[in-house]
């Protein structure tokens, strides 16, 4: 009984290894899959070298150009006026801005003129006895001696023995006293040197001012300058007067400028170049935030792509028999999303849009747009 069941089992491996060694043929004999090779579609652009514009876009910010901060010069109460000392509150040119009380000093510069007026009314009979021939000029020049105006000048005089005689009774002395008295009860007023707008108080009325406190800013709101800083290499380039186009962050508003001023040195840290651009327009207020397009120059014979189409080596990748293949180039000029190139030869296809993962030798396909092809 033994040896049949062993019997059975030997003829089951028998079989069970014939059957393994066909299907291990049958496969071995099978033919292996072959993969479809992946051609990806990529969107190409032919070569047509011209005149690239080298457009350096810039920052800054507006601050008019046209600007006074103003200063006390003289102590004494902030008089309230017909207008209210607040920031928007426009001036026309000679308006006062701002009046401090001067009653004291007014006094004082009135007392100065008063005894000037009498010394010279004293030396006046004298004069008609030594002098005749000067009489007239003097009595002249008090005739026209107001109090209430400013004080007139002295009259010329001729001769020495007449200065030595005037000057002998400090008329000449006590006059420019009262001339540099006037002077500074001008101050208590402080005009408008220009039609604008108040930008900032820090005082108001009633507020007891001293010498040296700063009392706010006045600007003229019709022209604002923009201060750029540009590469050091286009230094030559910037010429006063040439135009240049503005917009605003959002790109919604554009607005013509030109070039004002150029610095004449270079900053040593940024190795750039300052300038300024003035631009006049109703809706520009200080403050505001522009970006500048100056055009530098022309590059003849280049082309401008995407800066993600130019490879860390200075190559761009072409198409050549529907295989992707790098030729070298020689950029020129960088902005934030373009870069203007040379050595490029006319009629070469390129990438106009990257492609991840490319490598030469890629096989590739050119985008066809089937509506263009349909239209024609």
């Amino acid at each position: 009984m033994r040896k049949i069941i062993l019997s059975i089992i030997g003829i089951l491996l028998i079989i069970a290894t014939f059957l393994y060694a066909k299907k291990l043929i049958a496969d071995k004999n099978k033919p292996k899959p072959v993969l479809a090779k992946v051609i990806k579609t990529v969107f190409t652009d032919t070569v047509k070298n011209t005149k690239i514009p080298i457009v350096i876009a810039a920052n800054g910010s507006l601050e008019a150009k046209r600007r006074v901060e103003l200063y006390a010069e003289v102590q004494g109460v902030f008089r309230s006026g017909r207008t209210l000392f607040k920031p928007g509150q426009t001036y026309s040119s000679g308006q006062a801005i701002i009046r401090i009380d001067a009653s004291e000093y007014y006094a004082n510069v009135q007392s100065a003129k008063s005894n000037l007026y009498n010394s010279i009314a004293a030396i006046m009979p004298d004069l008609r006895l030594d002098f005749p021939d000067v009489f007239n000029k003097w009595q002249n020049y008090l005739n026209s001696f107001d109090l209430n105006k400013t004080t007139p000048k002295l009259p010329e005089m001729t001769s020495e023995k007449e200065n030595y005689f005037i000057t002998g009774r400090s008329i000449v002395s006590n006059y420019y006293s009262v001339k540099n008295l006037e002077q500074r009860l001008a101050k208590y007023t402080i005009a408008a040197p220009f039609s604008g707008i108040l930008t900032e108080a820090l005082v108001t009325e009633g507020s007891l001012i001293r010498s040296g406190q700063k009392l706010g800013e006045f600007i003229d709101p019709s022209v604002y300058e923009m201060e750029v800083a540009i590469s050091k290499t286009y230094a030559n380039l910037l010429k006063v007067g040439e135009d240049v186009l503005l917009n605003n962050l959002d790109k919604t508003e554009t607005y013509q400028g030109k070039v004002s001023r150029v610095n004449g040195s270079i900053d040593a840290t940024t190795q750039t170049i300052t300038a300024y651009i003035e631009v006049k327009h109703e809706n520009l207020k200080e403050g505001m935030y522009l970006e500048a397009n100056l055009n530098a120059k022309e590059e003849n014979d280049a082309i401008e792509i995407d800066r993600n189409l130019l490879l860390e080596s200075q190559q761009i990748f072409v198409v050549r028999d529907s295989l992707l293949d790098v030729i070298d180039v020689k950029p020129v000029y960088f902005s934030d999303t373009k870069v203007v190139l040379k050595n490029v030869p006319n009629g070469t296809i390129i990438l106009k849009k990257s492609v991840p993962g490319a490598y030469a030798g890629m096989l590739v396909k050119p985008f066809e747009d089937k509506s263009n092809t349909k239209n024609e």
